[in-house]
């Protein structure tokens, strides 16, 4: 069985052929953060679904060049910036920063570029310039830059191909100066902007004057520079198809960069929105978070990870705290089982087992099946806690059983692996309380570990000695 994933462009599921003749190189694009505040769960929930999408891509064998922009300069950007008193630089360089450790901590790799649009003017001023020589785009009179829909059109190019829209409704060269419009609406937007007061410093040169970028200008010019004027696949929410993406298309299509034949991406892979208890994310409603917010409140990134991980990245999904709560009870119960299943195996070689590789990569298969893929790690968890406790284990069964779940893990990035990640703090208390029986004295013992349970934290007996699990 081969990869397919669901295709926006078709509304339908597709086999995953690369553009690369010899099937082995994939580009990956992925619209990322603009960076005026910190990024939040829902956010993360494109990260994540884009993380797996790179990782199940290299688990087949692909070698994938993943590109993720950086937005650092649009509307609130610099409407931000200006109210802190701040440069753009030094104001966006605080909050790229705290993005790309909010990744980390979600277990996402770190894609292999990450243009930022200040730093590609000039790609974007040449690809404008195309647009106004092919005729598709025009200056209006403050001077700023706008792609003409309607001369688009009747180039004969389709404009509305990841979404329906209805042009009755349109009026011919109405414009939209703003980063983002009326999703029910279709207007000629800007490609360039000309500077206005409220700009401040964030302007740049151009032959149409002083100005700077509109947003959706900025992922066609890096996007195939990075990569090329064709490729393989475009990920995002589904709040980006339109306008952001319906733009691009139009923007990079109509500059004619692509070879004869190819279309600026050949598959389209949207996620849907998250809500959080229930509800749409709001700060009026209390249930807006950042990744940071979680972690204060007690979560790890790999919980929030694991949670995000839940549901099919084309599924509505909501977050709550129940469902942490499950999914630290579920990654205990994981590590649980692979760390018995370590001492068990001991310095045992043995191949991996072949058969749960094979169904997980062929869950993964069905348009990143996560459920279904997660499913199986955990009815291998379930049938090997059984044989551990009856004693039917083998060494070499544990061995084949923890080679494979590395290789899973790479593809879910969930980490762990069976080794207690258990803080400092509490492994001091561990000491203290291991020193305090040694010492007889067992009222303190007794103390320690009540004091432990109290954090969430029960004492185990093995073999080795004491350790410290989840409760």
């Amino acid at each position: 069985m081969s990869l397919t994933v669901f295709n926006t462009l078709s509304r339908s599921l597709e086999e995953f052929v690369p553009l690369d003749p010899a099937g082995k190189q994939v580009g990956l694009y992925c619209c990322g953060p603009t960076i005026h505040d910190f990024a939040h769960i829902g956010n993360f929930r494109t990260f994540v679904f884009a993380d797996l999408l790179r990782r199940h891509l290299e688990f087949r064998g692909y070698a994938v060049e993943h590109v993720m922009n950086i937005t650092d300069v649009e509307d609130k950007i610099i409407h931000r910036a200006g109210a802190a008193r701040a440069s753009l630089k030094e104001f966006t360089g605080r909050f790229e920063a705290a993005f790309f450790e909010d990744m980390a901590e979600l277990g996402c790799r770190r894609p292999h570029q990450t243009p930022r649009a200040t730093e590609h003017v000039a790609e974007i001023v040449k690809l404008i310039e195309k647009l106004v020589a092919g005729g598709l785009a025009y200056q209006a009179p403050d001077g700023s830059v706008y792609f003409s829909i309607e001369k688009y059109r009747a180039a004969g190019r389709v404009y509305g191909q990841l979404v329906r829209l209805n042009f009755d409704a349109m009026r011919p060269g109405e414009r939209v100066a703003s980063d983002e419009y009326d999703k029910e609406s279709a207007a000629d937007f800007a490609l360039w902007k000309a500077r206005v007061a409220e700009d401040g410093d964030a302007h740049w040169p151009s032959p149409w004057g002083p100005g700077r970028p509109g947003w959706h200008i900025e992922c066609s010019a890096m996007s195939m520079k990075c990569l090329s004027p064709s490729f393989d696949l475009h990920v995002g929410g589904e709040d980006l198809m339109f306008p952001h993406h319906e733009d691009e298309i139009a923007q990079s299509e109509g500059a004619g960069a692509q070879p004869p034949g190819r279309r600026f991406v050949k598959y389209w892979m949207h996620g849907a929105h998250l809500l959080v208890e229930g509800k749409k994310m709001s700060k009026s409603l209390g249930n807006f978070f950042t990744p940071r917010d979680l972690r204060e409140k007690g979560w790890t990134g790999r919980e929030i990870r694991f949670l995000l991980l839940s549901a099919h990245y084309r599924e509505q999904f909501n977050f709550t705290m129940e469902g942490l709560a499950a999914s630290r009870v579920s990654l205990a119960r994981l590590d649980e089982c692979l760390l018995k299943l370590r001492e068990l195996a001991g310095g045992t070689v043995a191949p991996d087992d072949a058969a749960l590789l094979d169904a997980f990569g062929r869950a993964l298969d069905e348009d990143l099946n996560v459920s279904k893929a997660r499913g199986l790690v955990f009815d291998m968890v379930r049938d090997a806690n059984r044989d551990l406790a009856a004693g039917a284990m083998t060494p070499a069964r544990a061995a084949a059983l923890l080679g494979a779940w590395r290789k899973i893990d790479d593809a879910l990035g969930l980490g762990g692996g069976g080794e207690a990640e258990v803080p400092s703090e509490l492994a001091a208390l561990l000491e203290a309380r291991q020193a305090a029986r040694k010492a007889r004295d067992f009222k303190q013992a007794d103390a320690i570990r009540q004091q432990l349970k109290a954090l969430g934290w029960v004492i185990e007996d093995t073999p080795k000695g004491p350790r410290l699990k989840r409760g």
